[in-house]
């Protein structure tokens, strides 16, 4: 008889919840990690007598789930969480937010904020984000730094701003960021065109083709409003889609992200041409922007994954309520009360989030040969009994507080609700000083 194989890391979970196979829930197993991987996913019983682990971690109480991917995200504006409420788009972003951020953008911000949202992000069991804003290089800097895994967005907009003063400034700063980071273990990145109506078809038409040539995605806000659509109609006489159709965009890059603006040719479309849609329903509803039919989307076979947007028009990064608002809404969008049940909320939370990232065959799943980005959730508290479903009691009964382990490529990132790399107390002064200077400015 063989001994058993040294390895990092065991964890053992009362259920270890895969999401592939689709609705699978395992009871009693555990996995086994090496290296940063997952190398194995077995009874309890088996993985003992198989592996001679290095750190054992027993959950008995909790779901093992893959670490919840955060598909669209502004997270240096977790600095500007609460600063303007109760506003429609436009006037949010013309007024309030854009006037703040052209007084306080700079590398101090864009790095402080990033690291109080990776707190939140982790006391809520998210292990990846899909980023978008100013600084790339400080944010992806930052996130490697913590060891969060991250997708970092290549900002491009019309107008000057902090990070660049010019159309091909922003196309120089972003190509060498994409350069500095190039086969980062858990940095990737992504052009960010912030939207048709701020990116002209010139720029556009640079950025499919340094897309195809980098092999990297394309991340923007789209169809995020009837108000967005009908001005583009006036303007160019085409809906966005159409004119981001026409310039060679729509396609298997695309990470569209809102869409709530859809017809049922425009849902065919993106799912002809592979199309990946961001759901943000907290944030639409917060803005009035409208429903996106995620259901349909579903159906038609977009991959559809979920994002929370900034902390300024959410206000968290709560992965965990997303999933349930996703959840609800759908259901009273589509009329229909099995639309985009639990676990396939939970795959768009995870497996469809990483592959819309173009991180599918590495993260979004617990399987063998994957990356170890896990989460566990206790499911003892009162506000969870009794428990029947454990899929369903995830989405519909359980909240972030009830995360209480995370895991990054095999690293233990959040231990019984502490967070190991980070001082809550010093992000918690900077949070406090941050909210002094915006005010008096």
């Amino acid at each position: 008889m063989s001994a058993p194989r040294e390895i990092d890391l065991l964890i053992e979970a009362r259920w270890v919840v895969p999401v592939e196979p689709h609705g699978t829930v395992l009871e009693q197993h555990a996995v086994a990690v090496d290296g940063g991987a997952i190398v194995a996913v077995l009874p309890g019983a088996a993985a003992r007598a198989a592996f001679a682990p290095r750190e054992s971690v027993v959950l008995d109480e909790h779901a093992l789930i893959p670490g919840l991917v955060n598909a669209h995200t502004h997270n240096p504006m977790t600095l500007l969480r609460g600063l303007a409420d109760d506003l429609p788009l436009m006037v949010w972003l013309q007024q309030h937010i854009w006037p703040v951020e052209a007084r306080v953008l700079g590398p101090e911000y864009v790095r402080d904020g990033v690291e109080l949202a990776v707190a939140e992000m982790l006391r809520g069991g998210t292990t990846c984000a899909n980023e978008n804003y100013f600084f790339p290089d400080v944010i992806a800097a930052t996130y490697r730094r913590l060891g969060f895994r991250a997708v970092v967005g290549l900002p491009l907009i019309e107008f000057p701003s902090a990070w660049a003063k010019s159309r091909d400034e922003y196309f120089e700063r972003a190509l060498a960021v994409h350069d500095d980071f190039r086969g980062d273990a858990l940095i990737g990145a992504a052009f960010a065109p912030h939207a048709p109506y701020t990116v002209s078809d010139e720029a556009f038409e640079r950025i499919r083709t340094l897309a195809d040539q980098l092999d990297i995605p394309v991340h923007l806000h789209l169809h995020e409003t009837a108000h967005e659509v009908e001005e583009a109609k006036r303007e160019t006489g085409l809906r966005p889609l159409q004119r981001l159709q026409k310039l060679g965009i729509v396609n298997d890059r695309l990470i569209a992200v809102h869409m709530t603006q859809l017809t049922d040719a425009e849902i065919a479309l993106c799912a002809e041409a592979g199309v990946s849609v961001v759901h943000c329903p907290e944030s639409n509803l917060k803005l009035a922007s409208g429903f996106c039919p995620v259901e349909k989307l579903r159906r038609a076979g977009v991959t559809v994954a979920l994002g929370t947007d900034g902390c300024a028009s959410n206000n968290d990064l709560d992965m965990f309520g997303e999933m349930r608002t996703a959840a609800l809404l759908a259901k009273g969008v589509a009329g229909d009360a099995s639309a985009f049940d639990a676990a396939a909320t939970l795959r768009a939370a995870t497996l469809d989030g990483a592959r819309a990232l173009g991180l599918g065959e590495r993260i979004g799943s617990i399987a063998p040969g994957k990356r170890a980005d896990l989460a566990a959730v206790r499911l003892d508290a009162l506000e969870t009994q009794p428990l029947y479903n454990v899929i369903s009691q995830l989405i519909y009964a359980a909240g972030r507080q009830q995360v209480s382990d995370v895991w990054i490529d095999g690293r233990r990132q959040l231990a019984a609700r502490a967070l190991t790399g980070l001082d809550a107390d010093a992000l918690r002064a900077k949070a406090r000083a941050w909210r002094e200077r915006i005010v008096a400015v």
